[in-house]
This record gives C-alpha cells, sequence and structure tokens, in this order.
C-alpha cells in the first residue's frame, strides 16, 4: 500500500510538472519569466553574498589608497568605518529605490521600470571598475548606493510584475520564481567568489560587476516581451492591448475568466482611486492586510534566514566548523535553497498559501530551539558542532519551502490594482529598514547573547506561526476581490472590519 501511495504521489507530481511545462511554454511567458529574473531578484540575492570574498581584499584596498593619500597608515578603526559604509549604505539606495516604485513603476509601467533599473546598474558596474584604477573607495561607495536603488526598484516591480501576468491558476508557481532567482542570485554570488574563479585579489572589482551581463541581456531581450496585461487593462484602459498581452504570454485563447477578473476590480478601483502610501496606511479597509503584510515581513526577516545569508562564515565559526570547510557549506545552503523553492512550486497550488506559512514558520521555530541547544554543548563531544549545520539545513528547507516561497503570491494576493503599488512602496520600505537594522544589530547580538543568539529568531518564527494559523485567510484560486472580502471578514472580539466601516459610515 505504502509503495501504491508512493507510486501515485510521484505520476501526480509528474502530472503537474508536465502541465506547468506545456502552460509556460505556449506563449512567451517562461521567457519573461526567466528574462525578469535574471535581473530582478537574482541582483538582490547576487548582492547579498558577493561582499562575502572579497572583503579582505577591498579592506586592504581602502587601507593602501589611504596610505598613498595621507603617507601614513590608516588607524584600524578608520578602515573599518569605511568598510562598514560600503556595506551598509547599499540598504539606503534600496530604501530610496522602493519609495520610488510607485512613481517610476505607475509613470513608465512595468516593464520599462524594469529596464530603467537595469540601465542604472550599469552607471553602478562602471563606478566598481573604475574605482581600482582610480584608486577611489568613495566609488565604490557610490556604486552601493545604486546598486541598492536598482535592487529596490527592480525587486519590487519584478514581484508586481509576476503577480500581474500570471493566470489565477498559475499565481503561485508563477509568482515563486521570484524567491528562486533571488536563492541563484545568492548561490551564484558564493560561487563566483571562490578563489577558483573570481575570488581573488585583482579580481574583486570584477566579481561585484557579474549581475552587469544579465542586465545587458534585459535591457536586449525585455522590449520585445508584453507589458503587463493587468497594467494595460486597469491602468492604461487599453483592453485590445490586455488580450494581445494575454495571448501572447499563455497563447492562443478568448481569457474571458482573466478579462471579466479585471473587469470587477477596474470597477472597484473606480469607486475608490489609487492610493499613495499614506492614504493606504489611513485606509481601514485594508487594515488586515497592512496587518498581515507587516507581521509577515517581520517574521521573514527576524526569524534568521537574513542572519544566515549575511552573516553565515561567523555563524558557522561559532559552531565549531573548520575554517577551510565553511565556503563549502556556505555553498550547500544556496543549491538546498533553490531545490527547495522548486519543490514548493509543486506544492503551492495543491496545499495552499496558509498551511505552508503556519507549518513552516512552526518548523523554523523549532530548529533554532534545537541549534540553540547543539551550540550551547557544543564542548561536549566532537560531533555535537556538526548538528547546528544540519537544523540550519532544515530551517532553510522549511523557510524557503514555506513562509519564503508564499509570501510574494501573497503580497500580491492580497491588494487590488489600485492599491498595490502604495503596498509595494511600504513593503520595500519596511523590508530595507529592517535589512539595515539586522546588518547593524546582529553582530551584537552573537557577541552578547554567544549560544542564545537563535532564541530571538525562534520568537519571531513562533508568532508568524501563531499569526497565520489564526488570522490568515487561504486565497488560493480565488480572486482578488474575494480575498479581499475574506480579510473584512476576519473577526476580532466578536467584530470584523466590515461592521467598523458601516458603524462609521452610519456615525
Amino acid at each position: 500500500h505504502r509503495l501504491v501511495l508512493v507510486h501515485c504521489f510521484i505520476k501526480s507530481n509528474q502530472d503537474i510538472m508536465e502541465t506547468l511545462l506545456q502552460q509556460l511554454t505556449r506563449g512567451d511567458a517562461l521567457l519573461l519569466i526567466i528574462i525578469l529574473g535574471v535581473s530582478g531578484s537574482f541582483q538582490q540575492g547576487y548582492q547579498t553574498t558577493e561582499l562575502s570574498s572579497p572583503s579582505p581584499y577591498i579592506q586592504r584596498f581602502i587601507n593602501s589608497t589611504l596610505y598613498e593619500r595621507h603617507g601614513e597608515i590608516p588607524s584600524p578603526k578608520t578602515v573599518t568605518m569605511i568598510w562598514s559604509l560600503i556595506v551598509s549604505l547599499y540598504a539606503l539606495g534600496g530604501l530610496c529605490g522602493a519609495i520610488s516604485v510607485k512613481y517610476i513603476t505607475g509613470t513608465l509601467g512595468r516593464k520599462r521600470a524594469m529596464i530603467c533599473s537595469s540601465c542604472v546598474g550599469l552607471v553602478a558596474a562602471a563606478f566598481v571598475l573604475s574605482s581600482k584604477y582610480a584608486k577611489s573607495f568613495e566609488m565604490i561607495i557610490v556604486a552601493r548606493i545604486v546598486y541598492g536603488f536598482t535592487a529596490g526598484l527592480s525587486t519590487s516591480t519584478h514581484s508586481m510584475y509576476l503577480g500581474e501576468i500570471s493566470p489565477r491558476k498559475l499565481r503561485g508557481i508563477v509568482t515563486l520564481s521570484y524567491s528562486t532567482f533571488q536563492s541563484l542570485g545568492k548561490l551564484s554570488g558564493q560561487l563566483f567568489g571562490l578563489s577558483e574563479i573570481l575570488g581573488r585579489e585583482e579580481l574583486w572589482n570584477f566579481l561585484l560587476c557579474v549581475p552587469t551581463f544579465f542586465s545587458v541581456i534585459q535591457i536586449v531581450v525585455l522590449p520585445f516581451l508584453p507589458e503587463s496585461p493587468r497594467y494595460l487593462f486597469i491602468e492604461k484602459g487599453e483592453d485590445e492591448a490586455c488580450k494581445k498581452a494575454l495571448q501572447r504570454l499563455w497563447g492562443k485563447g478568448d481569457y474571458k475568466m482573466e478579462m471579466e477578473e479585471m473587469l470587477a476590480e477596474q470597477a472597484a478601483i473606480n469607486a475608490a482611486k489609487p492610493k499613495t502610501p499614506l492614504q493606504l496606511l489611513k485606509d481601514r479597509s485594508v487594515r488586515w492586510q497592512l496587518i498581515t503584510m507587516v507581521t509577515i515581513y517581520v517574521c521573514n526577516l527576524m526569524s534568521g534566514m537574513t542572519a544566515v545569508s549575511v552573516f553565515s562564515f561567523d555563524i558557522f565559526l561559532q559552531a565549531g566548523i573548520p575554517k577551510d570547510m565553511i565556503r563549502y557549506v556556505t555553498l550547500g545552503l544556496g543549491l538546498t535553497e533553490i531545490l527547495t523553492f522548486v519543490s514548493c512550486g509543486m506544492l503551492i497550488e495543491r496545499t495552499g498559501r496558509r498551511v505552508m506559512f503556519w507549518m513552516g514558520y512552526g518548523l523554523m521555530a523549532v530548529c533554532w530551539v534545537f541549534a540553540t541547544v547543539t551550540l550551547t554543548l557544543k564542548d561536549s563531544n566532537y560531533w555535537v558542532p556538526y548538528i547546528t549545520p544540519c537544523l540550519i539545513f532544515l530551517f532553510i528547507i522549511f523557510f524557503c519551502g514555506g513562509p519564503s516561497g508564499s509570501t510574494p503570491t501573497l503580497i500580491n494576493e492580497i491588494f487590488i490594482q489600485s492599491d498595490r503599488l502604495a503596498a509595494f512602496v511600504l513593503t520595500g520600505i519596511q523590508r530595507w529598514l529592517l535589512v539595515a537594522l539586522i546588518g547593524l544589530v546582529f553582530p551584537f547580538i552573537v557577541s552578547g547573547l554567544d549560544s542564545y543568539c537563535f532564541v530571538m529568531f525562534g520568537c519571531f518564527a513562533l508568532m508568524g506561526s501563531a499569526f497565520t494559523f489564526f488570522f490568515l485567510p487561504e486565497t488560493k484560486g480565488k480572486t482578488l476581490l474575494e480575498i479581499s472580502k475574506e480579510f473584512r471578514s476576519i473577526n476580532v472580539c466578536g467584530k470584523s472590519i466590515s461592521e467598523d466601516i458601516v458603524m462609521d459610515t452610519k456615525l
């Protein structure tokens, strides 16, 4: 009986994958997903890990540059301060890019906003390449800010673009590609950073420019691919252009259901015009969507994944892993992320979003509890330190296969078109502020809490599990207007938001 069940499960997944491949390859959808990915979330993933390998070389470059300018050896504190600016100002650029999403994407459209972001990335690459020959670390700082701006703009636009090109039945698998390309970027940053490839002192400036190659590909290819159908229909009012875009993306068909859904959404937007971020914050009808968005992003970023990506070397060193083995362990982390996201694609449209959130968060919390125990007992036996990396691998599987894989899909589903741009601005601001906070605070947490530093991450994961279990409605297979009604009907202390709005209207 078990063999029959296993066979049925494998056969079912094979059928799902064949169906998805047929749907994705009938038009230009698959090509568009790849082109968006390599110059969207891939860039952010690469830039998250690209500084890990060349950090000693860049610091030596800063040291030698200051010595040539002033004729004396700079203090370690000065070099460290400049290095920290190079690392942290990336988040400042990301914040500026996130704030500009509404204006640039709303004015230029999704496609031209992505091309604009890639062109700005070329400017950053020129600064990085020239910095070594100009002997100017200031050019690296400027380049990191510009790179951050492109990441803040392109990642939000990338996620939005994916959500707007995908039919309802494929929304989960299409938007999941955002996370897949992000993890592919992280792995590429670790891989190219190996000394056998570009991780050498004479090549560090070329290592930082690898994503530029993909930006050039996007600039050349993307103009020939369709614009977002939802943007064309709802925001531009071009119904024929929308229909042609759908047919180019997904093959010939009438797409009556998709057009009717957009028409209903457009009618709702005519009743309530597009909002600014401040107006969205004041709108009580989307209160639960905003609370959900804020809670999930806080739990995702504060449950430990960002710290594992940026400070994996320090974590494994503290766990007792030999230095010469750590870089290969981190490569394994990146490969695990990609494989998990691919596997998640076969589950997200079957299990739904809600289960993957609360169960993923719960299992992540369990991993951090056991990781705290193994770090505390690492000196008790020679094999104990090796359990911690295994737990971190499990944590990545539960994170990528649950909350991380489902977040881009959910954020695209819980806001209608008139609210989505403002929501992405708020999401981007929150994300980049948290990234900057973690970058500044985590080293002090590691040194201050020692083996108990993961308790905080476990608490955030547990909070995410409880919130999504009790308050997050299932969004699988529903229209955006149906999902909005689900959020309005959430009851707390016997009251729902819709009842509050009715009461306010009567008053």
